[in-house]
C-alpha cells in the first residue's frame, strides 16, 4: 500500500531534471526581495481556480501522455485535481486523505498515518500556493529569466528525498503567479503541470471537495 500511494504521487509530479534556457543565479539580495514579495502574496491567496495542462513522460513509452484538467485550491488545505481528458478522473486532498475518483470508482487513502506521505501532502499544497519557503526544511536556490523566477527546493529530509530529488517552481515575474510545478526524482520519466487562466480568490464552494 506505501508503494501505490508513492506511484500516485509521482503520477501527479515527476520530472528528472533541472534546465531552463538562459536561467541566470540571482543575487543573495535578489532572492530576499522575491522571497518576501512571494510570501507576502501567497498570505493573501485564499482560492484558486486554474485550468492545467499536465504531459508525462515515460521513457519506455514513444510518446508522452498528455491530459488536461481543472485544479481547485481552497485555503487552508483544501485541494482537488480534476482530469478530464483523456479521462474523467479526480483526486481530492482533504482532512489528511486522499480521495479519488476513477470516472465513478471511488476510493480513499489515508495519508496522516504516514509521516512521509503527510509531508508529500502538505508539499504539494504548499506547491500550488507558493509557499514552501521554509529553510530548516529546504536547501532553496533561486534563479531567474525573461519570463519567471525559478526556485529550486531540496528537501533536507531524508526519507523524503529518498522520494523526491527537487521540487521546481516556476512563478510569473509579472503576477507572482505559479505558472508550473515540477518534481524531480532520479530516474527518466517526469510530468510537467502547466497553469493556464489562473483566477486568485474567486468564491469556491465547499461542496467542490465533496467526496
Amino acid at each position: 500500500m506505501t508503494r501505490n500511494i508513492f506511484f500516485f504521487f509521482i503520477f501527479l509530479f515527476v520530472n528528472p531534471y533541472f534546465g531552463f534556457s538562459q536561467q541566470e543565479r540571482m543575487s543573495n539580495k535578489e532572492a530576499d526581495q522575491v522571497r518576501a514579495k512571494i510570501i507576502e502574496r501567497s498570505k493573501s491567496t485564499n482560492t484558486i481556480v486554474s485550468d492545467f495542462v499536465q504531459t508525462k513522460h515515460l521513457d519506455f513509452l514513444s510518446n508522452d501522455i498528455k491530459s488536461t484538467g481543472k485544479l481547485f485550491f481552497k485555503s487552508p488545505d483544501l485541494i482537488k485535481w480534476e482530469y478530464k481528458t483523456p479521462f474523467n478522473y479526480s483526486v481530492v486532498f482533504k482532512n489528511d486523505k486522499l480521495f479519488i475518483n476513477d470516472d465513478g470508482d471511488k476510493s480513499k487513502i489515508d495519508l496522516g498515518s504516514n509521516k512521509t506521505f503527510k509531508s508529500l501532502n502538505s508539499l504539494i499544497i504548499k506547491s500550488v500556493k507558493g509557499d514552501m519557503f521554509d529553510d530548516k526544511q529546504f536547501a532553496i536556490q533561486f534563479f531567474l529569466n525573461s519570463d519567471n523566477y525559478i526556485i529550486q527546493f531540496t528537501p533536507k529530509d531524508a526519507a523524503l528525498q529518498s522520494f523526491i530529488h527537487d521540487f521546481i517552481l516556476l512563478f510569473d515575474r509579472q503576477t507572482l503567479e505559479v505558472v508550473e510545478i515540477k518534481m524531480m526524482e532520479n530516474t527518466e520519466d517526469y510530468t510537467k503541470i502547466r497553469f493556464i487562466g489562473q483566477k486568485i480568490n474567486k468564491e469556491v464552494d465547499d461542496s467542490v471537495f465533496s467526496n
